[in-house]
């Protein structure tokens, strides 16, 4: 009976593996699939001069493209991330509990508004109402109201989840609410606000819907105006090259593309390594 039994588990955590590995082929398999793709289509065009000439240039470059995102990621990061940090220390540790709900609710509708609607209340209000145009400024404002939601809900859930002894500490030794936020609840929170900032730039780093709606798209060099002056980005560059019937343009495509994942990766890895310098010296601080 015990070794049946023995048998029966044996078998079972069998079938769980195999279909643990199962369910990772499925998942890697087509990022891999897209990863190769992407590569050989852009293999045409992947030359050093991709760096070096612009969009505009008789020879295929992505210099102005590769600017233009690098511009709209720091503006992001700028505009949203002091916005979606405090917003979110606010509602974990500030707010009224009735209040907290109704932010709390409005945050996560907006989190869930698609990108494209957010592009077009961009375009009535900062395009046309404002008179911007299509510009730097618009597509940065535009990006921001985007993931202020994700930078919101990561910080008030990294902050939340410090211990409470640490907030009792705080009190019990006469800090002030703000002194006690900056100085005890912020250090253990910290490797969850950066998660959560590098989440917020990765997902707006492959956004278009709102740019196309806000930003436009020029080829060309790149020109440091904020209103009146349209700019090129990598996911234009896929999204108009792609409907071009020239291989030149739809290699100039996948080229942009292919940038972006390695963009993604590098703002991941870049995650971790600062969440994991933040979580050695809040370890320090522990000691």
């Amino acid at each position: 009976m015990v070794s049946k039994q023995r048998g029966f588990r044996h078998l079972r955590g069998v079938i769980f593996w195999i279909l643990s590995g199962i369910a990772l082929v499925l998942i890697v398999a087509p990022a891999i699939a897209i990863i190769v793709s992407v590569i050989v289509k852009a293999a045409p065009v992947l030359k050093p001069t991709l760096l070096t000439h612009t969009t505009g240039d008789p020879i295929p470059g992505l210099q102005d493209a590769i600017i233009g995102t690098a511009v709209l990621l720091l503006g992001v990061l700028v505009v949203a991330g002091p916005i979606g940090v405090l917003g979110g220390i606010y509602i974990a540790e500030m707010a009224p509990p009735r209040l907290g709900r109704v932010l709390r609710f409005f945050s996560e509708v907006l989190a869930g508004v698609p990108s494209i609607v957010v592009g077009f209340v961009g375009y009535v209000a900062l395009v046309n109402a404002l008179h911007w145009h299509f510009s730097l400024v618009a597509g940065i404002l535009a990006l921001s109201v985007l993931i202020i939601p994700y930078i919101t809900k990561t910080t008030e859930v990294a902050v939340s989840q410090v211990p409470r002894n640490l907030r009792e500490a705080a009190t019990a030794v006469g800090l002030s609410r703000l002194t006690a936020i900056r100085k005890v609840l912020l250090p253990p929170a910290l490797p969850g606000i950066v998660s959560g900032l590098v989440l917020a730039l990765a997902i707006s780093t492959g956004e278009t819907a709102p740019l196309l709606y806000t930003a436009g798209y020029l080829s060309g060099p790149f020109k440091f105006t904020l209103v009146g002056q349209q700019i090129s980005y990598l996911t234009g560059v896929s999204y108009f090259d792609v409907q071009l019937p020239f291989s030149v343009d739809q290699s100039e495509a996948s080229a942009a593309a292919g940038i972006l994942i390695i963009w993604i990766l590098v703002l991941i890895f870049a995650g971790r390594l600062i969440t994991a310098r933040s979580r050695q010296m809040v370890a320090r601080l522990d000691v």
